[in-house]
């Protein structure tokens, strides 16, 4: 039984034949934290919603997300 010997070029068709390697875990995005409200904020008040659209008019792209661990809303922008 022989093994095949590829070359470089020969090596590198073959590989890039096969597709996109894929790892076990999707990649997230990475994200940074602007602010933190906590989630008891009085009825009808969005002190979260409030300073994301603030942030908004100056032209950033936030988005508010809840945080479940510490019942808190934060304002993130991908980065």
């Amino acid at each position: 039984m022989s093994t095949a010997v590829y070359s470089p070029a020969e090596e590198a068709a073959r590989l890039a034949a096969q597709g996109p390697v894929r790892t076990a875990e999707p990649s997230r995005p990475r994200r940074t934290v602007l602010e933190r409200f906590p989630a008891g904020a009085p009825r009808g008040s969005w002190p979260a919603e409030e300073f994301a659209q603030e942030k908004r008019r100056e032209g950033l792209a936030v988005d508010v997300v809840m945080d479940l661990k510490s019942d808190s809303y934060l304002v993130v922008v991908a980065s």
